[in-house]
């Protein structure tokens, strides 16, 4: 893989990922949408397949990381740092361009919504205690991350592709087990991209964009992720 073939492939994934994730969001939310009270179910279901569909596009460009903590994960399990930069810098700018994508999607029904948005773009709490939060995300990214090192171990499940449909159905599990109290970002750049995206775009009354909570989707998953690449290299 080149530095530009890393780069693009994350950028691309990473929007794809954002676009179908966010979108699935923004139809069981908005007001106006066919799919409006959907509940949470389709929402992690959604989210499954955007991976699904993220991962297998690029997967030969740049292996297909689209998470921060799984970049983390995998250089401290290999020792290799020297494309980490590249990693995120795609990661980071697509996720953002995904999230604008979602609202140019759903423009109507951003127009015609009169309440906070922001759940449509960036998680959030339900009980609102930061150690809590930050121990949620923590738990979630590293049984994520762990499984994907784990799936690599196994010879011939990576290249057979096999392994990128585990690793959806993987993300509807812990969406499902682990996504009701924080709304599992389990990713950085999924939470901080359509975080700024909210922050810049011109949606009318979408309320604030809650920085100060933050800081929690994306440290929770970088320590996740960095304990399950140590993990990895523990057990294996």
């Amino acid at each position: 893989m080149t530095n530009q073939s890393i780069f693009i492939g994350e950028f691309l994934g990473t929007a794809l990922l954002l676009l179908l994730g966010n979108g699935v969001v923004a139809g069981v939310v908005l007001a106006k949408s066919k799919s409006h009270g959907a509940g949470w179910a389709v929402i992690t279901f959604g989210w499954g397949f955007a991976v699904l569909a993220g991962a297998y596009a690029v997967a030969p460009l740049s292996g297909a990381h689209l998470n921060p903590a799984v970049t983390v994960g995998l250089a401290i399990h290999n020792g290799d740092w020297a494309t980490v930069p590249l990693y995120l810098a795609g990661q980071f700018l697509g996720a953002f361009t995904g999230a604008v994508l979602c609202y140019l999607a759903y423009l109507g029904q951003f127009r015609a919504n009169t309440g906070d948005v922001l759940g449509v773009f960036a998680t959030g709490p339900e009980v609102r205690h930061r150690a809590q939060n930050l121990a949620t995300e923590v738990i979630a990214t590293f049984v994520l991350v762990f499984v994907i090192l784990a799936t690599g171990q196994t010879k011939g499940l990576e290249t057979s592709g096999t392994g990128v449909l585990i690793v959806a159905l993987l993300v509807v599990g812990i969406g499902m087990s682990l996504g009701g109290p924080t709304g599992y970002a389990i990713n950085p750049a999924r939470d901080l991209g359509p975080r700024l995206a909210h922050a810049v775009l011109p949606i009318p009354g979408k309320g604030g964009s809650d920085w100060g909570y933050a800081w929690i989707p994306v440290v929770g998953p970088l320590i996740g992720g960095a304990l399950a690449g140590l993990v990895d290299i523990a057990v294996y």
